[in-house]
């Protein structure tokens, strides 16, 4: 889970922050000099760090702060709003050319950082935005660099022009503009050749392709798993290319979170999309103040119901059904069949609790404790159901119990225990009804109720 060990400890610094009814200097001092730490663990550049903890220091012993009401939150607000700033502030979107006018975006990057798959997810995401892509294979060099992007082409449903490893990378850019204005597309992304390490060789391409075919965008995809290394990466890109925005790769994986942290302010370059999973569909906008609330513990509901709304397949008539279910603690075991087959589509479970107030800092426990089998054995307890009995689940007496254990190979403990919590997280529903409000719920249909399961502990262990 991105950002895991860096959460744990800067909620540990607040979590003694607001057992204080009144700070003082050394109460901030001693914050500040926890949240450095953590910081420096994470591998933020030092600099960045340095010029952080003034200011947040500064601001925090301020006579506005020492004299509030809760003077602990007011630290943890200076904490949210500095690291928002360090990271853009504002999000940054990716400039079109006007009207039918084609744009041609570079991508660059080291070899292992992600590049092909990335810019594959790109082109998808420009799909849905009602653009017309291009996906253009310049990696002549790296074996099965044209296959791969092919393969990812298709599965988002994007045009792949090729001309094999035979042609030099700015012939095929041309002829990929060509193709393009011949058949209507007014995107052209160029796949580019990376190195395992900056060499001449690469940055000499990458300038050849600039000077001969006219680059709108040029986008460096770093891995965000490399830390203080994906910094230094785009500053020298920066300087010998020219780079316009960066995509963090692997945010998912174990990220100490250095190089979300540090790229803007060292840079000056912004951070444009964050990979989150190996899906093609797993590319998310960034929002420096999201990503603050995440790394915070304070969740990221917003992006959570975007990410519902994209992925969730269900009729509005059907999800206001299912949202008005739940505001009345009326969930049943079809909805919760319903709600595993779209969080699966949302990424999963812990992709999910990752974006929950107050559950991310456990959603790496629940998430190394997932078991599949488990899962599969939750749905066949319902599937062993009759229809009445998964729409009523006051129907169950032991009699149907041992029935339904028996038809779903278990033992009657496990599917006593499943109902007993099925239970009380239909009492949760009116509490994740008031916490994410009317909207939230339907662009959900139900995923709370699986939320609930997950704190419990149930079917994970």
């Amino acid at each position: 889970m991105a950002f895991e060990s860096l959460s744990d400890k800067l909620q540990n610094v607040f979590k003694n922050l607001r057992s204080k009814g009144r700070l003082t200097e050394e109460d901030v001092r001693l914050a500040c000099k926890d949240v450095k730490m953590a910081l420096l663990e994470a591998d933020v550049n030092f600099r960045v760090v340095k010029k952080f903890i003034k200011t947040v220091e500064e601001r925090a012993i301020g006579q506005d702060v020492m004299n509030g009401l809760n003077p602990g939150q007011m630290v943890i607000k200076i904490v949210d709003e500095e690291m928002t700033s360090l990271m853009g502030d504002e999000t940054t979107e990716i400039k079109f050319q006007p009207g039918k006018a084609i744009t041609v975006i570079m991508m660059c990057g080291l070899q292992g950082a992600g590049k092909t798959t990335t810019t594959a997810k790109l082109a998808g995401k420009f799909l849905t935005k009602g653009k017309k892509p291009l996906l253009v294979a310049c990696d002549i060099y790296r074996p099965a660099a044209i296959k791969q992007l092919q393969v990812n082409g298709e599965k988002v449903g994007v045009e792949v022009f090729t001309m094999g490893d035979s042609h030099s990378p700015v012939d095929i850019a041309k002829a990929a503009i060509e193709h393009a204005n011949k058949n209507g597309h007014n995107v052209v992304i160029l796949d580019t050749a990376g190195r395992l390490h900056i060499d001449e060789d690469m940055m000499a391409e990458l300038q050849n392709i600039k000077k001969n075919v006219e680059v709108h965008q040029s986008i460096l995809v770093v891995d965000a798993m490399t830390g203080q290394d994906a910094v230094n990466v785009a500053s020298e890109f920066k300087e010998k290319i020219g780079i316009d925005g960066v995509i963090l790769s692997k945010m998912d994986g174990d990220t100490r979170g250095g190089a979300a942290l540090s790229v803007k302010a060292v840079t000056q370059l912004p951070i444009l999309y964050v990979g989150m999973g190996e899906k093609l569909a797993d590319l998310e906008q960034f929002y420096p103040d999201r990503m603050a609330n995440r790394i915070l513990g304070m969740g990221d509901v917003l992006t959570l119901i975007e990410k519902a709304e994209q992925s969730i397949d269900i009729s509005e008539e059907k999800s206001r059904d299912m949202a008005e279910r739940m505001k009345k603690g009326k969930f049943d075991f079809n909805d919760y069949l319903e709600s595993m087959r779209q969080m699966r589509n949302m990424g999963g479970l812990a992709s999910i609790l990752g974006m929950m107030p107050g559950l991310g800092v456990n959603a790496s426990d629940i998430e190394g404790s997932i078991n599949e089998k488990e899962l599969a054995r939750t749905e066949a307890i319902i599937y062993s159901m009759t229809p009445k009995e998964r729409e009523n689940p006051k129907l169950l007496n032991p009699s149907r119990k041992h029935r339904i254990a028996k038809g779903a190979g278990v033992d009657i403990a496990v599917v006593n225990r499943f109902i007993k919590q099925f239970e009380q997280s239909q009492k949760a529903m009116k509490q994740m009804q008031s916490m994410m409000g009317k909207k939230g719920m339907r662009g959900l249909g139900g995923l709370g109720g699986l939320g609930n399961f997950a704190k419990k502990g149930f079917p994970f262990r």
